[in-house]
């Protein structure tokens, strides 16, 4: 299992990207408060950057949320995403970890728990090898829930 995959390893590299093969599924975005700085594609409409600071900036519209995997930091992006409600996020699958018990479960919608590991992707577009844990998509309202219902994204959709 590649567990140097997961958080902020020794190199320092916590910032991992949606393939787009999943985000094609998905449908327009207005914003991706998670982008890297030099992005080899667009997620949505506008990003915000680490040099920006998505969590303190307003968010707006629908947002795809892919947080840093970083603890602190994915705990903080998913708050966010609950309070925000129109937000799609992506984490790794820890149902018992106090983030699902204390925050995903009782605020999302739904959760797609996607068929297989996800190959996420470098900064540069190179595709990485596959995940060292399974992933998740979270909806944290009807119409997302919906969008993941359609999107024909292989797993099982649980509505909460």
């Amino acid at each position: 299992m590649n567990v140097t995959f997961e958080g902020n390893t020794a190199t320092g590299k916590n910032e991992w990207l949606t393939p787009p093969s999943i985000l094609q599924r998905l449908g327009a975005f207005d914003l991706d408060p998670c982008a890297p700085v030099n992005r080899p594609w667009d997620i949505a409409a506008h990003h915000y950057t680490v040099e920006d600071d998505g969590l303190k900036l307003p968010w707006h519209g629908r947002v795809f949320c892919n947080p840093p995997y970083d603890k602190a930091l994915i705990a903080q992006f998913i708050q966010r995403c609950a309070e925000h409600r129109n937000a799609v996020a992506l984490t790794f699958v820890r149902t018992d970890t106090k983030l699902f018990q204390e925050l995903i479960f009782p605020r999302a919608d739904s959760i797609l728990f996607i068929k297989g590991r996800v190959s996420f992707c470098h900064a540069s577009g190179m595709q990485g090898g596959p995940a060292g844990a399974p992933s998740c998509l979270i909806a944290f309202d009807r119409q997302n829930t919906e969008m993941l219902e359609q999107s024909g994204i292989e797993g099982c959709l649980v509505r909460l």
